[in-house]
C-alpha cells in the first residue's frame, strides 16, 4: 500500500485534528491550547515529546544510525476575524487564515504513518512543530535553541489556495525562486508640541515624519540596483490629537522585504541613516527600532533535485514543477532553518477557485479543502523515508 492510501485511511482522523485547531487558533509564542493537544496527540502515538520554549514541540522517529531528516510545520493563527460560512468557524477573534491548522495536521498525521514504519526508517527524521512563525519569531526562537543541531537536509509545506491545480498535488516553484526576507520596523520622531496657530514655536514631528517617508522611497529609486527587488511598507503613521495642536511625537511602523540577505543590510544602514539625518536637518529627534524579522528563503539545489526524486515514487500525488526563477516578496521563517541547513519548501494545493475556494491566504474568507490533508501527511513521511534511504 502507498504512503497516500495510508493517509486516506487515516483521513477521518486527520479532519478531526484540523477542525479542534481551526476551532482554537492562538497567536504568537505562547501557544496553550494548541501545543497541549499536539503533545496529547504524539504521546498516544508513543511519541516522547520534547518542549522548545512554551509551546515548540520535537520528536524524533526512526531506526538511528544514518542521516538526520527535518520536517517542519507551524502552528500558530493570525489575529484576524473569521467570516467564512463553515460550521468550525473560530470565534475567538483569531483565524487559521494561513492554513497553519493544515500543517500542523499534515505533520501529526505524518507521525502516526511513520511511527508505523519506524522499523523501515533508515536513519531519523525529526518532526518540530513551531510556533510564531506569523510573527518571525518561532524559527529563530528554534534554531538557537539548537533544533538544526544534526541534521542533513529539511522540508517544510505550506497550503496554495486560489489555484486550479488538483486538491491534494503539490507545487515546487524552482529551485531559483526565493522567497523575502522581512524586517518589521517602527521609526519614533520626537519634536517639540505647540499651538498649531503658532508652529514657529514648535517642531512639527508630523513634518518630520512625512519628509523621511519621501526619502526612504528613494532608496529603491535611486540607491538599489534595478535588477535587485525590495518593497518598503509603511502601513501605519500616527500622531496627534485634534487639528489645532502640532504634537510632540510622531512614530511610523512597516515593513521591509529583500530577496538578498546583503541587500537587505545595505537598505537597513541606509533606512537608519536617513531617518537619523532627515530628523536633525528638522531639528527633533528620529530614531528606526527593528523589530521581529527572517532572512531570504531560498531552495538547496541537491535537496531539492533530491526530493523530486522522492515525489517521482509517492503513487496517488502528482506534483508540478514551476521552474520560477524570480523570487516571491512574500516571506517565510522557515529560512532561519534554510539558512542553517540544506532545505525546500513545497506548497500543497488545497482550494480550487472553481469549487469556491477564491479568497488568498490572510484572508478572513478564505477557506481549504481539507480532501487535501492526506497528500500532506503522506508527502511529509514518504519524502522523508525515501530520502534518507537515497542518502546513506
Amino acid at each position: 500500500m502507498s504512503m497516500y492510501n495510508e493517509a486516506l485511511a487515516i483521513k477521518d482522523t486527520l479532519i478531526a485534528h484540523r477542525r479542534y485547531l481551526h476551532q482554537n487558533p492562538e497567536t504568537g509564542l505562547d501557544l496553550p491550547l494548541t501545543s497541549a493537544y499536539v503533545e496529547e496527540q504524539l504521546k498516544k502515538m508513543g511519541y516522547e515529546p520534547q518542549r522548545v520554549g512554551s509551546s515548540g514541540l520535537i520528536v524524533t522517529v526512526g531506526k538511528g544510525g544514518g542521516k538526520t531528516f527535518l520536517l517542519r510545520a507551524d502552528m500558530d493563527a493570525l489575529p484576524v476575524t473569521e467570516q467564512a460560512d463553515i460550521d468550525f468557524k473560530s470565534t475567538n477573534g483569531r483565524m487559521h487564515a494561513c492554513g497553519h491548522d493544515i500543517h500542523t495536521t499534515s505533520l501529526l498525521g505524518a507521525a502516526q504513518l511513520l511511527k508505523a514504519h519506524e522499523d523501515e526508517i533508515e536513519g531519523t527524521v525529526k518532526l518540530v512543530f513551531q510556533p510564531a512563525e506569523e510573527t518571525m519569531d518561532g524559527g529563530k526562537m528554534m534554531v538557537e535553541a539548537g533544533v538544526c543541531k544534526g541534521v542533513d537536509a529539511a522540508m517544510a509545506i505550506h497550503v496554495a489556495t486560489a489555484t486550479e491545480e488538483p486538491v491534494g498535488s503539490i507545487l515546487m516553484r524552482g529551485v531559483n525562486a526565493k522567497m523575502a526576507a522581512v524586517d518589521w520596523f517602527t521609526i519614533k520622531v520626537t519634536g517639540k508640541g505647540c499651538h498649531g496657530a503658532m508652529p514657529n514655536n514648535g517642531v512639527d514631528p508630523i513634518n518630520v515624519a512625512a519628509h523621511i517617508l519621501i526619502a526612504l522611497e528613494a532608496i529603491n529609486a535611486r540607491e538599489l540596483d534595478p535588477s535587485d527587488n525590495m518593497v518598503l511598507t509603511v502601513g501605519q503613521i500616527h500622531g496627534g490629537n485634534t487639528g489645532n495642536v502640532i504634537p510632540n511625537d510622531c512614530m511610523m511602523n512597516g515593513t521591509l522585504r529583500t530577496l538578498k540577505n546583503e541587500t537587505r543590510v545595505m537598505i537597513k544602514e541606509r533606512m537608519e541613516a536617513i531617518v537619523e539625518n532627515t530628523g536633525k536637518a528638522f531639528r527633533a529627534e528620529a530614531h528606526i527600532e527593528w523589530g521581529s524579522g527572517c532572512p531570504v528563503m531560498f531552495n538547496d539545489a541537491t535537496v531539492y533535485e533530491g526530493i523530486k526524486a522522492c515525489l517521482d515514487t509517492l503513487e496517488g500525488v502528482s506534483y508540478k514543477d514551476l521552474g520560477l526563477a524570480i523570487g516571491a516578496m512574500a516571506s517565510e521563517d522557515f529560512a532561519y532553518i534554510a539558512n542553517e541547513v540544506p532545505s525546500t519548501l513545497l506548497s500543497l494545493c488545497v482550494g480550487r477557485p472553481s469549487d469556491g475556494c477564491i479568497y488568498p491566504v490572510h484572508h478572513p474568507m478564505v477557506r481549504f479543502d481539507e480532501d487535501g490533508i492526506p497528500s500532506g501527511a503522506a508527502v511529509y513521511a514518504h519524502v522523508a523515508m525515501e530520502w534518507l534511504k537515497n542518502n546513506k
